[in-house]
């Protein structure tokens, strides 16, 4: 049975030494009780050597002020540093028990198959883990359904007024009135949106949504983006090594095996590895996989034919494309 992250030596030294530095002092504290007591030394020998002919209360009020004022900023500094310190030794503890669990999952998903069951203790931290991902969970928010982004499209499209609207012939599809989408569009709307507030990104998507073959590339791509986020697997988080876009040409014409292989850039083991188990044991996801990379070859050989190579290149920093890079790994594509 998989060992629980709790039980690996490493991480629970790590942690422990952790806690009893945030518990004791530290030099920082040390330090500012020693310029402290440096500081009243030096004002008790020079008030006690000095004038003292005016001793009204003006007096001492200054000589108070002129005291503790430096005492009081001193530790000001010191508490500043000290709460600094909490905080990274708090964010490496986090990290260090996402590390844990994520390699814990890893090696149990490989050892035990489809049949074992995540140990208690991981599922218990993978929940506490989760309160303090709040902020990723809201970036992510916007791939977490296709009707929900489809809805928000047709709301920000205007209406055409009823006189303005064309005569179709029987048969016609509406979409064949629809402009072509641009490159820049595609490429766009394949990125999808950075944040809420990014209007020129909804537009381009809105844009590639009217245009059925690429609307259902990006839908394709939405779902498993969706579907790789619940396994924590995030396509800016990877960073990939880029191929010659000659190379992403051949692929375009058909070509496939070792020859392309430099198009799987992704080489994250962790993000490889909870893949390739998805893969094999969720049959959903095996299949939005296969069908966003059948879509993927179609949509990207239509691309191929009128794009310069610094568009193929910009294609391919998208997070659309770094999906089918991890994937294709997966499945063999660049074997």
């Amino acid at each position: 049975m998989t060992q629980p992250p709790d039980a690996r030596p490493g991480v629970t030294a790590r942690l422990s030494r952790s806690s009893d530095d945030i518990g004791g002092l530290s030099g920082i504290e040390l330090t500012a009780a020693a310029l402290s007591v440096i500081w009243l030394i030096i004002s008790a020998v020079f008030f006690l050597f000095a004038d003292n002919d005016g001793t009204d209360g003006l007096r001492f009020l200054l000589v108070m002020m002129v005291v503790f004022f430096p005492v009081g900023m001193i530790w000001v500094a010191a508490v500043g540093a000290r709460s600094s310190r909490i905080l990274r030794e708090e964010s490496t503890r986090l990290q260090t028990a996402i590390d844990a669990i994520r390699h814990a999952y890893i090696t149990q998903n490989q050892a035990g198959g489809r049949d074992q069951q995540p140990h208690p203790s991981i599922v218990k931290k993978l929940d506490e883990i989760s309160e303090a991902q709040k902020k990723a969970e809201t970036t992510l928010a916007m791939f977490t359904s296709t009707r929900a982004a489809q809805i928000a499209v047709h709301a920000a499209a205007p209406e055409p007024e009823s006189g303005d609207q064309p005569v179709l012939a029987l048969g016609t599809p509406a979409e064949a009135l629809q402009p072509p989408l641009s490159t820049s569009d595609f490429i766009r709307a394949l990125h999808f949106p950075e944040t809420a507030e990014d209007q020129e990104g909804f537009a381009a998507l809105r844009r590639a949504l009217k245009d059925r073959p690429s609307a259902q590339l990006v839908q394709a791509a939405q779902d498993v983006l969706t579907l790789l986020s619940q396994d924590g697997i995030y396509m800016d988080d990877l960073r990939p090594d880029m191929a010659r876009p000659e190379l992403w040409r051949r692929f375009a014409k058909g070509e496939r095996g070792r020859t392309i292989a430099a198009l799987g850039g992704v080489r994250d083991r962790s993000s490889l590895a909870l893949a390739a188990g998805r893969m094999k044991q969720d049959p959903i996801f095996r299949d939005a996989a296969h069908h966003f990379l059948r879509l993927f070859d179609k949509g990207f050989a239509r691309f191929e034919e009128t794009a310069s190579d610094a568009e193929i290149s910009e294609l391919a920093g998208t997070r659309t494309a770094r999906a089918f890079m991890l994937l294709g790994r997966v499945t063999g594509t660049f074997d």
